[in-house]
């Protein structure tokens, strides 16, 4: 079973208790950065999105069949208040509570049923090698992202190209991806950026980082660069889990290769993956 299913089964086993990110990986036996980023390329939405779509179906079916106590469904929903509740349901549902039940039915509410997803990832992986690399210094355009977001990245690329050229100090030539730590609710920083030996003469526009030397796992990908996620897929639900090995809460790289064309997204991608 993919890790993904089996976060999948620890969050609809588990549904009416307690649940957060680091549960939910504690009883996989992964890092919250991993599953975060596993599940969310799998799955097309966070961890904790799929717990609160979950339990506010459940919500919606009770409230159908009856249910009177709004606030114990609230609480019960994992919400400490029937006003917040009332406000996450609205937003999943575009109805209240009370409208709900009042109407007897669920026709026409976008319920969200126990997701299972289908079989072994088809994306092939080249064979990965290990590096343990030092500090990184880079300098980028740093944004907020969250997945499914491929043309929004697509378009910072865009962006961030004229800057390139005014960047001093390069300690490589070709830039890099940054997808830095991912919070509980699946959100993450991703800089487009270019590695230099120090941050003087930085342009005060961009984002300085500093990322600690690491051990990576580095996987190449040779197709268009569209299908990253396919292959974050097949190493984060399967190759990782199979082999044993943790994923680090740092930074992801993703390094462009020489032939690598910004033109037409051909060329090649290297994923490099922190392990702890």
């Amino acid at each position: 079973m993919s890790l993904s299913n089996r976060a999948l089964w620890v969050i609809d086993r588990n549904l009416s208790r307690p649940l957060s990110l680091a549960d939910i990986a504690a009883a996989c036996s992964v890092s919250r950065h991993h599953l975060a980023h596993a599940f969310g390329e799998a799955v097309g939405m966070t961890v904790m999105e799929y717990v609160r779509a979950r339990r506010l179906s459940d919500a919606a079916r009770a409230l159908a069949d009856g249910a009177q106590d709004i606030l114990d469904l609230a609480i019960a929903s994992g919400y400490g208040s029937h006003e917040a509740f009332t406000r996450a349901f609205r937003a999943r549902f575009g109805a209240t509570p009370e409208a709900v039940r009042r109407q007897g039915a669920t026709a026409g509410l976008d319920l969200l049923a126990p997701l299972e997803l289908e079989g072994p990832i088809a994306a092939p992986l080249g064979p990965p090698r290990f590096h343990d690399h030092e500090t990184i210094l880079a300098l980028g355009l740093r944004e907020r992202r969250s997945f499914g977001e491929l043309r929004v990245i697509a378009d910072q690329w865009r962006r961030f190209a004229p800057e390139i050229g005014a960047i001093r100090n390069k300690a490589q030539p070709i830039p890099i991806g940054v997808l830095l730590q991912i919070d509980d609710e699946g959100a993450f920083d991703y800089a487009c950026a270019v590695e230099v030996s120090d941050f003087s003469d930085a342009p005060a526009d961009l984002a300085q980082l500093r990322i600690p030397g690491q051990r990576y796992v580095i996987f190449p990908h040779a197709g268009h660069v569209s299908g990253l996620g396919g292959a974050y897929r097949a190493i984060l639900d399967n190759w990782l889990p199979t082999a044993g090995l943790t994923l680090a809460e740092g930074p992801s790289l993703e390094r462009h290769m020489p032939t690598f064309d910004p033109r037409t997204g051909e060329g090649g991608v290297e994923i490099w993956l922190p392990l702890s």
